[in-house]
């Protein structure tokens, strides 16, 4: 019995030696670092802060030529070739309020699910929400019509997030709350691009699946497989976007 007990304890070790069962649900060593979500705080805050000085407003800085040069508009960004429209987007605010809702929401779900899923996986998981958003826009709102904002990627977190409580069977009483506050600022403001919340809500959710219900063997492998084919569904549905509209405006 003593020497049992000794041997398990000897594996016990070899497991937390080796790395696993040191390991978050998605597989990342846990840290209490959050350097990523400080950081796109950070470039969020500066972008909105030049805007606002080359207009001199905290409220009307969306005539700032960095906020023209970098928001989303379905015609300019696939039939003017400004690809990079995609992803800046997701770092222009329209005035004080819109930049502060955002940004108090990435401080608070996005430090929590970093923690979670490591650097590598929660900059995928935002950047590819981002992008899912990106594309909801690009392939359903009004081709002339102008957006921005990263709430296309915190829905994605959102979306992330629900994914977590339904594999872990938490309470998902804190989850509906967040999302019925979402949902109602999403419909009761003019000017909020439903869209992009949606397209990053649904993203968020299958980067998720991908991370989480990855097999444990080479899981690192089955997870960029995973986050790799939802990418790659995303640029088709881009390219399959930009072929109708370029034959369109000719």
């Amino acid at each position: 019995m003593h020497a049992g007990s000794q041997q398990t304890r000897q594996q016990h070790r070899e497991y937390q030696n080796s790395g696993m069962g040191t390991r978050t649900i998605a597989g990342a060593r846990p840290t209490d670092s959050v350097v990523i979500t400080t950081t796109l705080l950070a470039v969020n805050v500066l972008i909105y802060l030049i805007t606002a000085l080359q207009t001199k407003s905290l409220f009307d800085n969306g005539n700032a030529p960095l906020e023209q040069f970098g928001w989303m508009q379905p015609a300019t960004t696939l039939v003017g070739g400004e690809w990079w429209r995609i992803f800046t987007s997701g770092f222009v605010h329209f005035g004080i309020i819109h930049i502060a809702a955002n940004m108090f929401s990435l401080s608070m779900i996005g430090r929590a699910l970093e923690q979670v899923f490591g650097k590598a996986r929660y900059t995928a998981l935002y950047f590819v929400s981002m992008f899912g958003a990106s594309v909801a826009v690009l392939l359903f709102d009004n081709p002339l019509q102008v957006s921005g904002g990263a709430s296309g990627a915190l829905f994605g977190l959102l979306g992330c997030y629900a994914v977590i409580v339904v594999k872990l069977k938490l309470n998902p009483a804190g989850l509906l709350v967040t999302l019925a506050i979402n949902a109602y600022i999403t419909f009761s403001i003019p000017g909020i691009s439903i869209l992009a919340h949606v397209g990053g809500l649904i993203t968020g959710a299958l980067v998720a699946v991908a991370l989480l219900y990855a097999p444990e063997r080479n899981r690192v492998r089955w997870q960029a497989i995973g986050v790799a084919i939802i990418v790659v569904a995303l640029l088709g549905l881009v390219v399959y976007r930009g072929v109708e509209l370029s034959a369109l405006a000719g």
